[in-house]
């Protein structure tokens, strides 16, 4: 099957990125008006089939000018094991706006292998990092 990865907007399955966000462990619970607040101020890219049915989906949380974060990445269960994530993590990598950026950051539980391809690495010094987390905010 062929693929396409696009960062239109207007292409964009909402209920179907709200359902796969809402079932992942990052982001369990989430409500639809937080993802597309979320969707609506970041730089978006989708993975749809031939047909643009959307398969994937992955978001950058960017000033474009010297740091971003990659959040949200996904591709569904259907698609899973053709690829589709490097193929995204690559376009994002190439996207334009995102050249010349002095740091790109995530977290990630599981996909540790797909990132170290493309260049990320552990924090060299994590001592130096902070967060201000509340798990429980969509409760």
């Amino acid at each position: 099957m062929s693929y396409f990865i696009s960062s239109d907007k207007r292409l964009l399955d909402i209920p179907l990125i709200h359902r796969e966000l809402a079932n992942s462990y990052w982001a369990k619970g989430i409500p639809l008006s937080v993802v597309e607040k979320s969707i609506e101020h970041s730089l978006c890219f989708g993975v749809y089939t031939a047909s643009n049915e959307q398969v994937g989906f992955a978001r950058m949380i960017t000033d474009r000018a010297t740091f971003a974060y990659l959040s949200d990445v996904f591709v569904v269960e259907k698609a899973k094991g053709e690829g589709l994530g490097k193929q995204l993590i690559k376009a994002i990598d190439d996207h334009p706006e995102l050249q010349g950026l002095r740091r790109i950051m995530l977290a990630t539980s599981d996909a540790h292998g797909l990132y170290r391809q493309f260049g990320y690495q552990e924090v060299n010094n994590p001592q130096i990092l902070m967060q201000k987390w509340n798990p429980a905010i969509y409760d």
